[in-house]
């Protein structure tokens, strides 16, 4: 019998607690169910909103940890987290819980992770990603991405490997079988376009930032004709902006979201997933606080109207909230 269970339900019997064991599981899956997956160009399936990760803060190792098993508790199936984030044993260990304590197996969890760009080299991707796998305590992720077609030395100075060549790297990970599917993040049209143009394998996914200020749209729809599916990461802009009052609208008070917002009986932030969900994107919010990650995948009991989307569209200003400018003169930035 579980002990927390039994210290919540002092006068339980062991029958009631199977059953408030079973009902709060099948709640968990309920919510599972209610989260629709994108078939991707390889056959292989995606839930359509992934927990971000990589947060950088002072207590990373719970709080990442923390974060991942709740995310999994409220119905998340699908974790994003990259070699450069640093938190790939506490996603990792967040996993483990999850599945420990029965919430989850293996096989119903879809992990992203990601190449870093000082790992570009056609013989180092293969390394590379068992790297992460040992970090992660996998046998195999179910997506890898190449993070960024820029490539760098391990000084962060310019180097000049083309993305073809790691691109084949990442073609031997999915043949040895330690990827299900492969794709690219940060990519812009013309990188993409070479890369299907020039490969075996084609990419599954386009990771990159996608918001109200960033719409993305022919980009957008350019992967979409290809067949590569959208995930959409700082999903929020600057809904929350707290380095800078300069930064572009909307934020999270905005009478226009807030009145869609009340229409749904909804909050701001999950009409700007709702959003990106209605365009056909994968979102991935962030956060480590439980409420709100809860909040964050409670979005697919409604639609938005043509109108509605077109509205929170009007808000771009092609201002982003990841831009790396010291990267600007390396070959292949792609912003």
């Amino acid at each position: 019998m579980d002990g927390a269970l039994q210290s919540i339900h002092p006068f339980l019997t062991e029958a009631d607690l199977s059953l408030v064991l079973y009902t709060d599981l099948r709640v968990v899956i309920s919510m599972a169910d209610e989260v629709p997956s994108i078939v991707l160009n390889d056959g292989n399936k995606i839930p359509g909103i992934a927990l971000g990760t990589g947060r950088g803060t002072a207590d990373g190792v719970s709080e990442i940890r923390d974060a991942v098993f709740w995310a999994i508790e409220a119905g998340y199936r699908h974790i994003d987290t990259a070699a450069v984030y640093k938190d790939e044993p506490e996603v990792g260990q967040g996993i483990a819980d999850a599945i420990a304590k029965g919430l989850v197996t293996r096989e119903q969890l879809f992990v992203t992770t990601k190449l870093w760009n000082d790992r570009h080299a056609q013989e180092q991707v293969v390394p590379a990603l068992k790297e992460s796998l040992q970090r992660l305590g996998l046998d195999y992720v179910d997506l890898y991405l190449v993070h960024f077609p820029v490539s760098i030395k391990s000084d962060n100075s310019a180097d000049d490997i083309d993305y073809l060549e790691t691109w084949k790297g990442m073609e031997e990970a999915k043949e040895l079988g330690l990827a299900k599917s492969i794709g690219v993040s940060n990519f812009n049209a013309s990188q993409l376009d070479r890369l299907v143009a020039n490969c075996k394998v084609k990419p599954a996914v386009n990771q990159i930032e996608v918001n109200p200020t960033l719409t993305q749209e022919s980009l957008v729809v350019h992967c979409q004709k290809l067949g590569v599916a959208v995930m959409a990461y700082s999903p929020f802009g600057f809904l929350v902006a707290r380095k800078s009052e300069n930064s572009p609208p909307p934020r999270v008070d905005d009478p226009i979201l807030v009145q869609i917002a009340d229409k749904y009986k909804k909050t701001t932030p999950q009409i700007v997933l709702r959003y990106l969900v209605d365009r056909g994107l994968i979102p991935i919010p962030k956060s480590t606080n439980k409420e709100r990650i809860a909040k964050n995948i409670d979005i697919f009991d409604f639609k938005l109207t043509e109108e509605e989307k077109a509205t929170i569209s009007r808000f771009n200003k092609d201002v982003r909230v990841i831009s790396i400018p010291r990267w600007q003169n390396y070959p292949n930035y792609p912003f």
